[in-house]
């Protein structure tokens, strides 16, 4: 099982989880634990217990074969839709969209900066949304957003071949904390992708064949019935017929990964929308909120995104 991820680098690990999650989250026990231990997963050690990277952890459980682990369960529950009728996906569907923006250690009142809901660019539209006014340590946006889908495939073929070369180079999909996807040359370098990683680095390979490129995130909502909302990227590029279209390389990647009864959606990830992703005006590797009190230390966005209809 260690040997078929990469393991997150010192300077980007969190290794707050203790072995008793490890244990439930990969559906083993101690002495498994100690076999991981044994072939390389970090660890550090507090009062006596090993505590690990929450990416370590789902990224084992993702590629343990073993169909039970809490990663592959959750994998498998999140990509049900892409094996049905890609019908859904293209009309148009309603989302209550609440943000919570948190300054930890706050140095006092001052301006808000939050990287909002920009669904119009592609049909959409955003109702309510009205920026956070200056204050300390917290604030709140909240509105209603209407996504769409559309098939708009990619028209170039050289987009297609540089879409098409990526897939085919044999990266393999972590999850990665953002800050490490931002330094998408160590991911790829790693032989690891994350779909900021690949956004900014496929963004890069468009913009060097001569076409209007960009990484953006946004969000993948509706996940696990709206219980999880997961920031997202891809590449917005202007295709050869002068129309913006989506490249969503990690989904695609993703849903390859479950089955090859979802060719229809990955063709939609080349170039179309899809009503599950709210786009928003955040590049590829900036953050999505920003508070201008002076703390060192990023803000929290914590989104919470209910489907209406």
């Amino acid at each position: 099982m260690a040997d078929s991820i990469e393991f997150i680098p010192a300077e980007y690990a969190v290794r707050t989880q203790p072995e008793s999650v490890a244990r439930e989250m990969l559906r083993c026990g101690p002495a498994e634990i100690d076999g991981l231990v044994g072939a390389g997963l970090p660890f550090e050690e507090r009062s006596g217990v090993r505590h690990f990277d929450a990416n370590d952890l789902y990224n084992l459980g993702m590629y343990s074969g073993r169909s039970n682990t809490q990663p592959e369960l959750a994998f498998r529950m999140l990509f049900r839709f892409a094996g049905r009728s890609m019908d859904d996906l293209l009309r148009e569907k309603t989302w209550e969209f609440r943000v919570h923006l948190e300054c930890t250690e706050c140095d006092g009142v001052a301006p808000w900066r939050f990287e909002a809901p920009d669904a119009v660019r592609f049909g959409g539209r955003v109702d309510g949304g009205t920026a956070p006014g200056p204050s300390a340590g917290s604030a709140e946006y909240a509105a209603t957003v209407t996504t769409t889908g559309a098939r708009t495939p990619l028209v170039s073929s050289e987009l297609r071949g540089l879409t098409r070369d990526y897939l085919g180079a044999g990266y393999r999909w972590q999850m990665i904390p953002v800050a490490m996807q931002a330094d998408y040359r160590l991911v790829h370098d790693l032989g690891a992708t994350s779909c900021i990683a690949a956004s900014l680095l496929l963004a890069e390979r468009f913009r060097a064949a001569g076409y209007r490129a960009e990484a953006k995130r946004g969000w993948f909502c509706g996940v696990l019935g709206g219980a999880l909302d997961l920031p997202h990227a891809c590449v917005e590029v202007e295709d050869e017929d002068g129309v913006l279209k989506t490249v969503d390389i990690a989904k695609a990647q993703l849903a390859a990964r479950l089955s090859a009864d979802t060719g229809d959606f990955q063709e939609l990830c080349i170039g179309s929308i899809y009503n599950k992703v709210i786009p928003s005006t955040a590049s590829g590797n900036g953050s999505f909120g920003y508070h201008e009190c002076g703390s060192p230390l990023p803000v929290h966005v914590r989104a919470d995104i209910r489907s209406v209809r």
